[in-house]
């Protein structure tokens, strides 16, 4: 059965979504170019341009879980709308610098405006448990398309109106970010944390304790400090093979799209026919043979590009199916407090790997910063050898109503985990909803529907 949108979800899930890759968008756009337009600040050293491109990276992991519980204090729509300041701000402040230490000033003001778990919050406030997974499939999406566009339009606008005029452009996305906020994202009345989303400090230990979802984190904090260690040697490759600043947003153009196509049937492979151990651990033993070969074989045109593009469709694979991964091994009900670790793995990785792309540009040169990462790929290849293939389960959420409050919790849990099909179900009586692991091959849906009460109440996520 089709679920409908309501007005209010509608506008929230493309208002939110904006929001969100609007954001990523103005983060990305230097990466591609810092290092390139980084000589006209007094000041600058590969080491400085490295810290300058990843130093956003640690005000979002140290400020994101402050500024989600305060959301669940004050309102969403408050603290977005004051990250949002932050994110222009610090846009500003980067435009208007001359040294390379006003730039990383304004680049760490730009992390700070860490709103993603507020709006991820807000969105779940504004939809039915039914459509959330779906709602939050968009602004996954979209964070892939503002990566893509940000990789391109970085180098043109950069080529026309220098570094400044990305940061300029950054500010002004920010200021039309209020604009949707306020104008296109309907109010939400203050809801309780949502499991599914929200980080639950109670569940935090556990999530910390399993190696499972301990590999991924450190995936993600891999995969980012490769891409920012990368980056600040990628552009001058470019160079050096004639690759002119003003045309390498046409060359990221095309190898990103490439890259896409490639990428997935990969993905499809991973998830229809349960390859997702083999494709996974196939995509970091790429990177590692990749890497090495940007640091020894990447001094022809053809052979940049070709290596480029491998590049990407690891780097967009694991991207894809790292958070699917999250979702399928994440207990019920934790999904939020694991992806919640995940992000600040991902912010540290992007922060570690601009320190040391720069220090081992400036201490060995760019070969060194290519080499230095098929190490570091090396060591991640070794720890993710040993692990086991994630069950597919799915996520879902059932909406729970005054025909089950009179059920004790133990016996609804238990008449629950009694479908077949179940592997793992939390109640939650203050959210009035249930958290179900569930594997779609065996799930009895009738029996699950008389246990909920109605076929509507509930919608695979």
């Amino acid at each position: 059965m089709t679920i409908r949108l309501l007005s209010t979800e509608r506008r929230a899930i493309v208002g939110l979504a904006s929001l969100y890759s609007t954001r990523m968008l103005g983060l990305f756009m230097v990466l591609p170019v810092l290092a390139l337009y980084a000589d006209d600040l007094a000041g600058a050293t590969p080491l400085l341009v490295g810290l300058a491109l990843g130093i956003y990276g640690l005000t979002q992991a140290v400020l994101q879980i402050p500024f989600g519980l305060l959301s669940d204090r004050i309102g969403r729509k408050g603290v977005i709308a004051g990250g949002l300041v932050l994110f222009a701000l610090g846009s500003i402040v980067a435009a208007e610098a001359t040294t390379i230490g006003g730039v990383i000033a304004g680049r760490c003001m730009q992390g700070s405006g860490a709103v993603a778990g507020a709006i991820m919050a807000l969105l779940a406030d504004q939809t039915r448990e039914e459509i959330r997974t779906a709602a939050m499939a968009t602004i996954g999406l979209s964070i892939g398309v503002a990566f893509a566009v940000a990789m391109v339009l970085g180098p043109l606008i950069a080529a026309s109106f220098g570094l400044a005029g990305v940061f300029w452009f950054t500010a002004g996305l920010a200021l039309l970010s209020l604009l949707v906020l306020w104008r296109l994202v309907p109010a939400a009345p203050r809801r309780a944390r949502h499991k599914d989303v929200g980080l639950d400090r109670s569940q935090l230990r556990d999530t910390l304790t399993r190696s499972d979802l301990l590999r991924l984190d450190f995936s993600i904090f891999a995969l980012h400090l490769i891409l920012m260690a990368a980056f600040v040697a990628v552009p001058f490759r470019l160079v050096d093979v004639g690759i002119e600043p003003a045309q390498q947003g046409w060359v990221y153009l095309g190898v990103m799209a490439l890259a896409f196509v490639g990428m997935v049937p990969l993905v499809i492979i991973a998830e229809k026919y349960r390859r997702m151990r083999v494709i996974f651990i196939g995509a970091v033993a790429s990177m590692v043979l990749v890497l090495l070969l940007l640091g020894e074989a990447s001094h022809q045109r053809w052979m940049l590009i070709v290596l480029l593009w491998a590049f990407f469709v690891a780097f967009n694979l694991m991207e894809a199916t790292l958070p699917s991964m999250i979702s399928k091994l994440a207990p019920a009900g934790a999904k939020g407090t694991a992806m919640g670790v995940y992000s600040t793995s991902q912010f540290l990785g992007a922060f570690l790997g601009g320190v040391l792309g720069g220090a081992l540009s400036q201490h060995f040169g760019y070969d060194a910063v290519f080499l230095g990462a098929a190490g570091f790929a090396l060591v991640w290849l070794a720890i993710i050898w040993k692990m086991q293939a994630p069950r597919h389960l799915s996520s879902e959420v059932v909406a729970l109503d005054s025909t089950h409050q009179g059920d004790a919790l133990d016996t609804l849990m238990a008449r629950f985990a009694g479908v077949a099909g179940v592997e793992d179900v939390l109640v939650v009586p203050e959210e009035r909803v249930a958290y179900l692991k569930v594997d779609r091959q065996c799930l009895d849906t009738q029996a699950l529907a008389q246990v909920i009460g109605t076929r509507q109440d509930h919608k695979s996520a």
